[in-house]
């Protein structure tokens, strides 16, 4: 009886042991499996290498990107504008508002609608841009190429800031630069660097394609950063971009103001056309004073539609259909 009892406390205790260690296997096996789980990314946050084409068309031109240098160029500008979604989502929503403006004046003037692109790397958009050189407006001109160019710039008027004229200023640069280079491409390497310089650099180094120079680096990623926003404007979706209609900005119709006289007070002015002016001011950021002397030009201020200031219906205008995800 001693026997029996002594085993089956035996038996007992076994039986207790496995169980706990049972428990504790499942307890830490749970565990790590939860462990493996939290760290294992989701699908939503993998980052994924941009497909890279192995030509692009530009101006018409197919831009053969198979060699090293033109791969691993577009590859960083291509990475670098897919994943800094804020800027790039913004440049969408810009453009929406902008681009009807810049192409006709391309169009018109004979410069390949691609060109549009060189605004939106120049200056995201923003006329009311100035860079640490103090280049100005939408195309990014020193105040000295402005006037070359025919833009007024004085101390209460910066036409550097004024979409259209600035618009016509750079075709004229363009079409003044693919004279000289017949190349589309070396028109925008030169748009970054000069015609000096460019030509300068292909005499010394016996090359004809701007891409194929050795130049700083500004100037050497400029080709790509075009050549990158170009593929994720015509294909966002792609690029991991989804847009939708609501989310673009819409344009805002406005009148236009001819002014032939001074106005000593922009302020009161906006005033009497029922705007505010910091309305005035958005909508012509060329003014540089809280006056405006006229020097005997004639100057033409958009006055924005009041019932066109409010988001009280979404954004249905959509520029350009590749850009949106039905």
């Amino acid at each position: 009886m001693y026997v029996i009892k002594s085993f089956s406390k035996y038996l007992s205790a076994i039986l207790a042991a496995a169980l706990i260690a049972a428990l504790s296997l499942l307890f830490f096996s749970s565990k790590d499996a939860q462990k493996a789980a939290a760290e294992r990314p989701l699908v939503s946050s993998l980052t994924v290498s941009p497909t890279l084409p192995m030509k692009v068309n530009f101006c018409g031109q197919a831009i053969d990107l198979s060699r090293y240098d033109r791969h691993e160029g577009l590859d960083r500008e291509l990475c670098s504008y897919t994943y800094l979604h804020a800027t790039t989502m913004l440049l969408f929503k810009r453009a929406n508002r902008f681009f009807p403006i810049i192409e006709p004046i391309l169009k018109r003037n004979g410069v390949p609608d691609d060109f549009k692109y060189l605004a939106v790397i120049e200056s995201h958009l923003d006329p009311k841009a100035s860079s640490v050189v103090r280049a100005t407006g939408i195309w990014q001109f020193m105040e000295s190429t402005g006037r070359q160019y025919g833009l007024t710039i004085t101390p209460t008027v910066d036409e550097r800031s004024h979409v259209e004229k600035s618009t016509l200023a750079a075709c004229k640069y363009l079409k003044e630069a693919y004279a000289k280079y017949g190349s589309w491409m070396n028109v925008a390497a030169s748009y970054n660097a000069g015609m000096g310089r460019i030509s300068g650099e292909q005499s010394r180094q016996d090359v004809e394609e701007a891409m194929d120079l050795w130049l700083v680096e500004e100037t050497q990623r400029y080709p790509y950063r075009i050549l990158a926003i170009k593929l994720i404007f015509e294909s966002p979706y792609q690029y991991g971009f989804v847009v939708n209609p609501q989310m673009l900005y819409k344009p805002i119709r406005t009148r236009d103001v001819p002014v032939k006289s001074d106005i000593a007070d922009l302020s009161a002015f906006a005033r009497s056309q029922g705007i505010t002016y910091a309305d005035l001011k958005r909508f012509n950021p060329w003014l540089r004073d809280r006056k405006l002397v006229t020097g005997g030009k004639t100057f033409t201020l958009q006055i924005p539609d009041a019932d066109d200031l409010h988001y009280r219906q979404p954004n249905t205008y959509v520029h350009d259909s590749r850009w949106v995800v039905n």
